[in-house]
């Protein structure tokens, strides 16, 4: 194997095509840089420089083999530097699982955003999922912090919460609600509620049975959609209401109007999930800057 020490000196030499002054940067005496390079050429069966008197000057092997000795010190080097960004959780790999309609939210696009340019050798895979799933999969590993609605089920999962945002009423345009300024609960329990299907464990549909409940209102359950865009295009196909977080207003659906809701206390919570172990340094860093972003919000 080659002794990267010599390609150095190799390198070095090239670029000086002078053995003192080559000497000089590497501060080495002469005599033993001269017979590193010869030790070098021994190795590779062939001369890299002519030398005389008052010249060097590379051989025509040595000019071939120049670019690929500078390419392994230029890998070497970067190996080095991402090593050293591994270290220091500045690199490497982080999972992210969201529900949908946290996706829509002013601070996704922001963190994602400041992260993504805080920590450009950090690889960053989004991943959908339903609410149900997303705490299972940060508790097991295949996520590395998920974005969520919902309390975790499993105490190796910690959740902080980023507060809450308000919750709106999504309502056919042609609805008579639709022409008030603001709906109260008592009115939209006299329509069919599109939630999200039991099975998706959405914590959207915990908080918003639970407001009825509080309120003492009836519930009537209408149709359901796994994603917000479909519960949202049942809306404007005139399938019920659904009360929806503030930051679905961004989905502009011909036939939909948003309006506030009376209850002050009509909100959905944004919780940021991670293990309840030893984080790796990844995810530190991640949530070093959701806290700066949140705070600055």
């Amino acid at each position: 194997m080659l002794d990267l020490r010599k390609l150095r000196y190799f390198l070095t030499v090239a670029e000086e095509l002078h053995f003192g002054r080559a000497a000089i940067r590497l501060h080495l005496a002469q005599p033993p840089l001269t017979r590193q390079i010869s030790a070098l050429e021994a190795e590779l069966g062939f001369k890299l420089f002519d030398r005389t008197s008052r010249t060097v000057t590379l051989t025509a092997q040595g000019r071939s083999f120049l670019p690929y000795a500078r390419g392994v010190l230029e890998q070497v080097e970067l190996a080095q530097v991402i090593a050293g960004k591994l270290a220091a959780g500045t690199a490497g790999q982080l999972a992210l699982g969201y529900v949908s309609s946290i996706a829509l939210s002013d601070l996704f696009s922001q963190v994602i955003h400041a992260f993504a340019q805080r920590f450009p050798d950090v690889q960053l895979t989004l991943v959908e999922c339903a609410s149900g799933s997303l705490g299972a999969q940060v508790a097991d590993g295949r996520l590395d912090i998920g974005l969520s609605r919902r309390l975790p089920q499993s105490s190796e999962v910690q959740a902080l919460s980023l507060g809450q945002e308000p919750l709106v009423a999504a309502l056919a345009s042609d609805s008579p609600l639709a022409r008030q300024a603001q709906v109260s609960l008592a009115q939209l329990s006299a329509y069919p509620l599109i939630l999200f299907p039991a099975d998706h464990g959405s914590g959207l549909n915990q908080s918003i049975e639970q407001l009825y409940r509080e309120h003492g209102q009836p519930l009537r359950a209408g149709p359901t959609g796994r994603q917000i865009t479909s519960i949202i295009a049942l809306v404007a196909a005139g399938q019920g209401v659904a009360l929806v977080p503030q930051c679905a207003q961004s989905l502009m659906h011909k036939g939909v109007t948003y309006r506030p809701l009376v209850e002050v206390d009509a909100c959905a919570q944004l919780l940021v999930l991670t293990r309840d172990v030893e984080k790796k340094l990844s995810v530190q860093a991640f949530m070093r800057v959701i806290g700066e972003v949140a705070d600055a919000r």
